[in-house]
């Protein structure tokens, strides 16, 4: 993994794009950190970056986001497996979808070996600047 610093919104989405090169349809993301740590800044980033038309906001009520290619699951809410299976999980890998999982724990042995992983940890800078974060990344699983 690399770990990377970025000091704003804009960089996140940044850092998304490149990544977003190196997806393919079917591909899982697991996007590890606490709450407010930039899972869907990132999340936005790749949507742009894949030519997701409008806006992408958190999932974290309504639990799955569909953008077409990208599938934007937020698993807090979900306490099982099963509960991930029935949002159609199997679907979207089905089709060729790109699944962004915040809280991908909840899926468990559902995460494909083969997944990517971004973790993120948001910090409080000395500067004061609340946009900055680092991020761990897998470019290839």
């Amino acid at each position: 993994m690399t770990e990377v610093e970025t000091n704003s919104v804009e960089e996140t989405w940044e850092l998304a794009r490149q990544f977003a090169r190196h997806l393919k349809p079917g591909d899982v993301i697991c996007l590890e950190g606490d709450l407010g740590a930039g899972k869907t800044t990132f999340v936005q980033g790749l949507a742009k970056a894949l030519g997701v038309p409008g806006r992408v906001t958190s999932p974290t009520f309504c639990i799955v986001q569909e953008h077409g290619k990208l599938v934007h699951m937020d698993l807090y809410r979900l306490t099982s497996e099963a509960d991930v299976l029935d949002l159609g999980w199997e679907d979207f890998l089905a089709r060729g979808a790109i699944v962004a999982v915040e809280w991908p724990e909840r899926a468990g042995s559902l995460i494909p070996s083969g997944a990517h992983h971004v973790v993120f940890r948001h910090f409080a800078a000395t500067d004061g600047n609340e946009e900055k974060r680092k991020i761990a990344i897998d470019f290839s699983p």
